[in-house]
């Protein structure tokens, strides 16, 4: 198959486009604007692939993506070009409503018009998945309920507003005009390649430097946690197996108070590279001003996919966080690549 994939060079759009190209035989082209995160080193492990194709278009240029669409004749669409960090969009939600609401709408219309001109055969296998969020749901604090696939929306930040506007637009899509649409809501995602403006990948860079680690109010925020390439063999499945019209929840089954996912990556590093004064790395951890507006519980109830599609995490939090902090230890050139751009920029002016 051909698979257009939006945001290809992100953390998890590379994830998947890797996925893709070692363990199928179908073709990618990935789309991406090489914003801030989006990282081509990222690909180099398959960007050499007869099978991979790469180009440096803004989703919301309409115009560029139609010829996108003529020239690559995909057969599925795998949306996850998106701005993404809730920090920046408190500071600067303009870029969100721009690329995650816009941006959307260019890509499902560029979309409509390329299936409506293709034959019933190819008309009819034809799919568009949307990859969204859980922070759509907005908060659980206070019950043990998980976010189900029905479960009202409710988002509390500019960012999760954006997504949530934009997985309304994709249902229109399939209601209104027919496209046939499938939308996956995922949990937090960690692993390799993460951009290190996020917990995990930030606490981990940070510590090796020997600086804070900034830990929002108590530390006392649950997420559920999903390791990136768990995530990205589920994004393939809903894609190829899922069923038009339906929403796929993507979890974990991990969920972890921030301040003891930052105390378990403390305890992997005095194990496998302890600082030089031969202090632990929880002597680090400084409580900044908590943000504002900050959900304190997400979790999801992945029963839906499990039960209809086969899917089910393969990593522990236990093996997936282990995993993640031996990658950055050996992948040094990507880590120094990334530190000496915006990362420095935008981590000094927020802390």
């Amino acid at each position: 198959m051909k698979i257009l994939v939006t945001g290809g060079a992100g953390f998890i759009g590379s994830a998947v486009v890797r996925h893709i190209i070692k363990n199928t035989q179908d073709s990618v082209l990935n789309i991406d604007k090489l914003t801030y995160a989006g990282n081509l080193e990222s690909l180099e492990a398959i960007d050499q692939s007869p099978n991979y194709q790469f180009s440096q278009t803004d989703i919301c240029d309409r115009e560029g993506l139609n010829r996108l669409f003529l020239d690559f004749q995909p057969d599925l669409v795998m949306h996850l070009a998106a701005e993404s960090h809730v920090d920046r969009s408190i500071t600067g939600s303009a870029a969100f409503v721009e690329t995650n609401i816009m941006g959307t709408y260019h890509l499902l219309e560029a979309a409509r018009h390329y299936w409506n001109g293709l034959d019933n055969n190819k008309k009819e296998a034809f799919r568009f998945h949307h990859i969204s969020t859980d922070e759509v749901y907005g908060d659980l604090e206070g019950t043990n309920d998980l976010f189900l696939e029905t479960t009202s929306y409710a988002p509390s930040s500019p960012y999760s507003a954006s997504k949530a506007s934009s997985d309304h637009l994709v249902r229109a899509w399939q209601r209104t005009y027919g496209l046939p649409t499938i939308v996956t809501n995922c949990s937090n995602n960690y692993g390799p390649y993460h951009f290190p403006e996020k917990l995990i990948p930030l606490v981990i860079l940070n510590a090796l430097d020997g600086k804070p680690l900034p830990i929002y109010g108590k530390g006392n925020q649950i997420r559920d946690w999903l390791y990136v390439e768990d995530h990205a063999k589920a994004l393939y499945k809903v894609v190829t197996e899922g069923v038009v019209g339906e929403t796929y929840n993507i979890g974990g089954h991990n969920e972890k108070q921030n301040i003891d996912v930052v105390k378990t990556i403390c305890s992997i590093l005095d194990e496998l590279k302890p600082q030089a004064n031969n202090q632990p790395y929880e002597s680090l951890i400084v409580f900044v001003k908590d943000r504002p507006g900050h959900d304190l519980r997400y979790a999801i109830d992945a029963s839906k996919i499990a039960k209809e599609l086969g899917w089910k995490p393969e990593e522990t939090f236990e093996t997936g966080i282990r995993k993640t902090v031996e990658w950055y230890l050996s992948n040094t050139t990507w880590v120094e690549h990334v530190k000496s751009g915006e990362y420095q920029t935008w981590l000094t002016k927020q802390y």
